[in-house]
């Protein structure tokens, strides 16, 4: 199989040509047809998560088709598609997967973190922990959801009822969310880097009610704000536009320092929470919804020896939407 390869943190990937990999018991082998590219693959090519080691295959929002069973895994899975997420295992057996908070798990498995994802043609995955996606004819459209859509719900599912919902980082993540929020009726509040017209428009297209600078105050009071931009200071700017009784989620896996606050904007009852991966059962209930929303996802395609410029690309805020590649 080809791949691309992270040897070390900090440093571009690096094709490869590999042996195809095999499953064993319990396991299937995708064939790889799209992968999206994730904020969190940032952080783990740059070394920011703990844990990491090299060399690696990253990639994560992984849609393709199951070409090879191992023991254990019914045939009926070939020819299947699937979709493969971040949660790639857990032990089942700790104080949170026996409450159903697997997100949770004390001995969990990664895809592209601690087992190869997939910036590569095959890879193989715990057949428990891969979403059917017969109801999803394109697969670079499907494998934004795996990622940018799951834990995007799952952060959204934080703010509860509220019903004017800002937006902090208006990428993957957000114009999906933006379509959710349209269909459940509630208003989206865009807020962007400073100067990004580009990405105002976006979310403006996509429904929202509003969309502007982070460092702008909201014509209305917030129910609830979710921050996506992996950058501590939008934390104080997000509790500011949030209402009494508001609360502020924070959505990504990483986040640069959050800067010393007045008491005043947490003050109220306003919260301030975060969000932890994500469960199989969020990832159900969500392409449920992506279905009857009719979620379309906006996307750049790269081909898979080009993994290092969309990455690029993401880092540098060039892009509207997500980043695919295609083996």
């Amino acid at each position: 199989m080809k791949a691309m390869v992270l040897d070390a943190v900090g440093r571009p990937l690096v094709e490869e040509m590999r042996p195809d990999p095999l499953p064993g018991a319990g396991t299937l082998r995708i064939k790889v047809e799209a992968c999206a590219i994730c904020r969190t693959d940032l952080h783990v090519v740059d070394g920011e998560l703990p844990g990491l080691h090299c060399p690696r295959i990253p990639g994560h929002e992984v849609v393709g088709r199951v070409d090879l069973v191992g023991t254990g895994v019914a045939r009926e899975w070939i020819g299947r598609r699937v979709g493969l997420g971040w949660l790639a295992h857990t032990c089942g057996h700790c104080a949170y997967c026996r409450t159903l908070r697997e997100n949770l798990c004390d001995a969990p498995e990664f895809t592209g973190f601690t087992c190869d994802g997939g910036f590569a043609t095959h890879v193989v995955a715990d057949a428990a922990y891969v979403f059917p996606l017969d109801e999803f004819p394109d697969p670079v459209a499907a494998a934004p959801l795996m990622c940018a859509g799951l834990i995007g719900w799952r952060s959204l599912r934080c703010a509860g009822a509220a019903r004017r919902i800002g937006l902090f980082g208006f990428g993957a993540a957000a114009h999906i969310l933006a379509q959710i929020c349209r269909w459940q009726g509630r208003e989206v509040y865009a807020f962007t880097r400073p100067g990004d017209e580009a990405a105002q428009a976006h979310a403006r297209s996509l429904g929202a009610r509003w969309a502007g600078s982070s460092e702008e105050i909201p014509p209305e009071p917030l129910d609830a704000a979710l921050i996506f931009a992996p950058v501590g200071a939008l934390v104080p700017l997000a509790l500011r536009a949030v209402a009494k009784g508001g609360r502020v989620v924070c959505g990504g896996i990483h986040m640069s320092d959050i800067p010393s606050f007045a008491y005043d904007l947490l003050w109220q009852e306003r919260e301030l929470v975060s969000v932890a991966n994500l469960t199989r059962a969020d990832g159900r209930e969500f392409l449920s919804v992506a279905r009857q929303a009719d979620i379309r996802t906006k996307t750049t395609v790269y081909p898979l020896e080009r993994a290092n410029e969309a990455l690029s690309d993401l880092r540098s805020g060039r892009l509207q939407g997500a980043a695919v590649l295609l083996p």
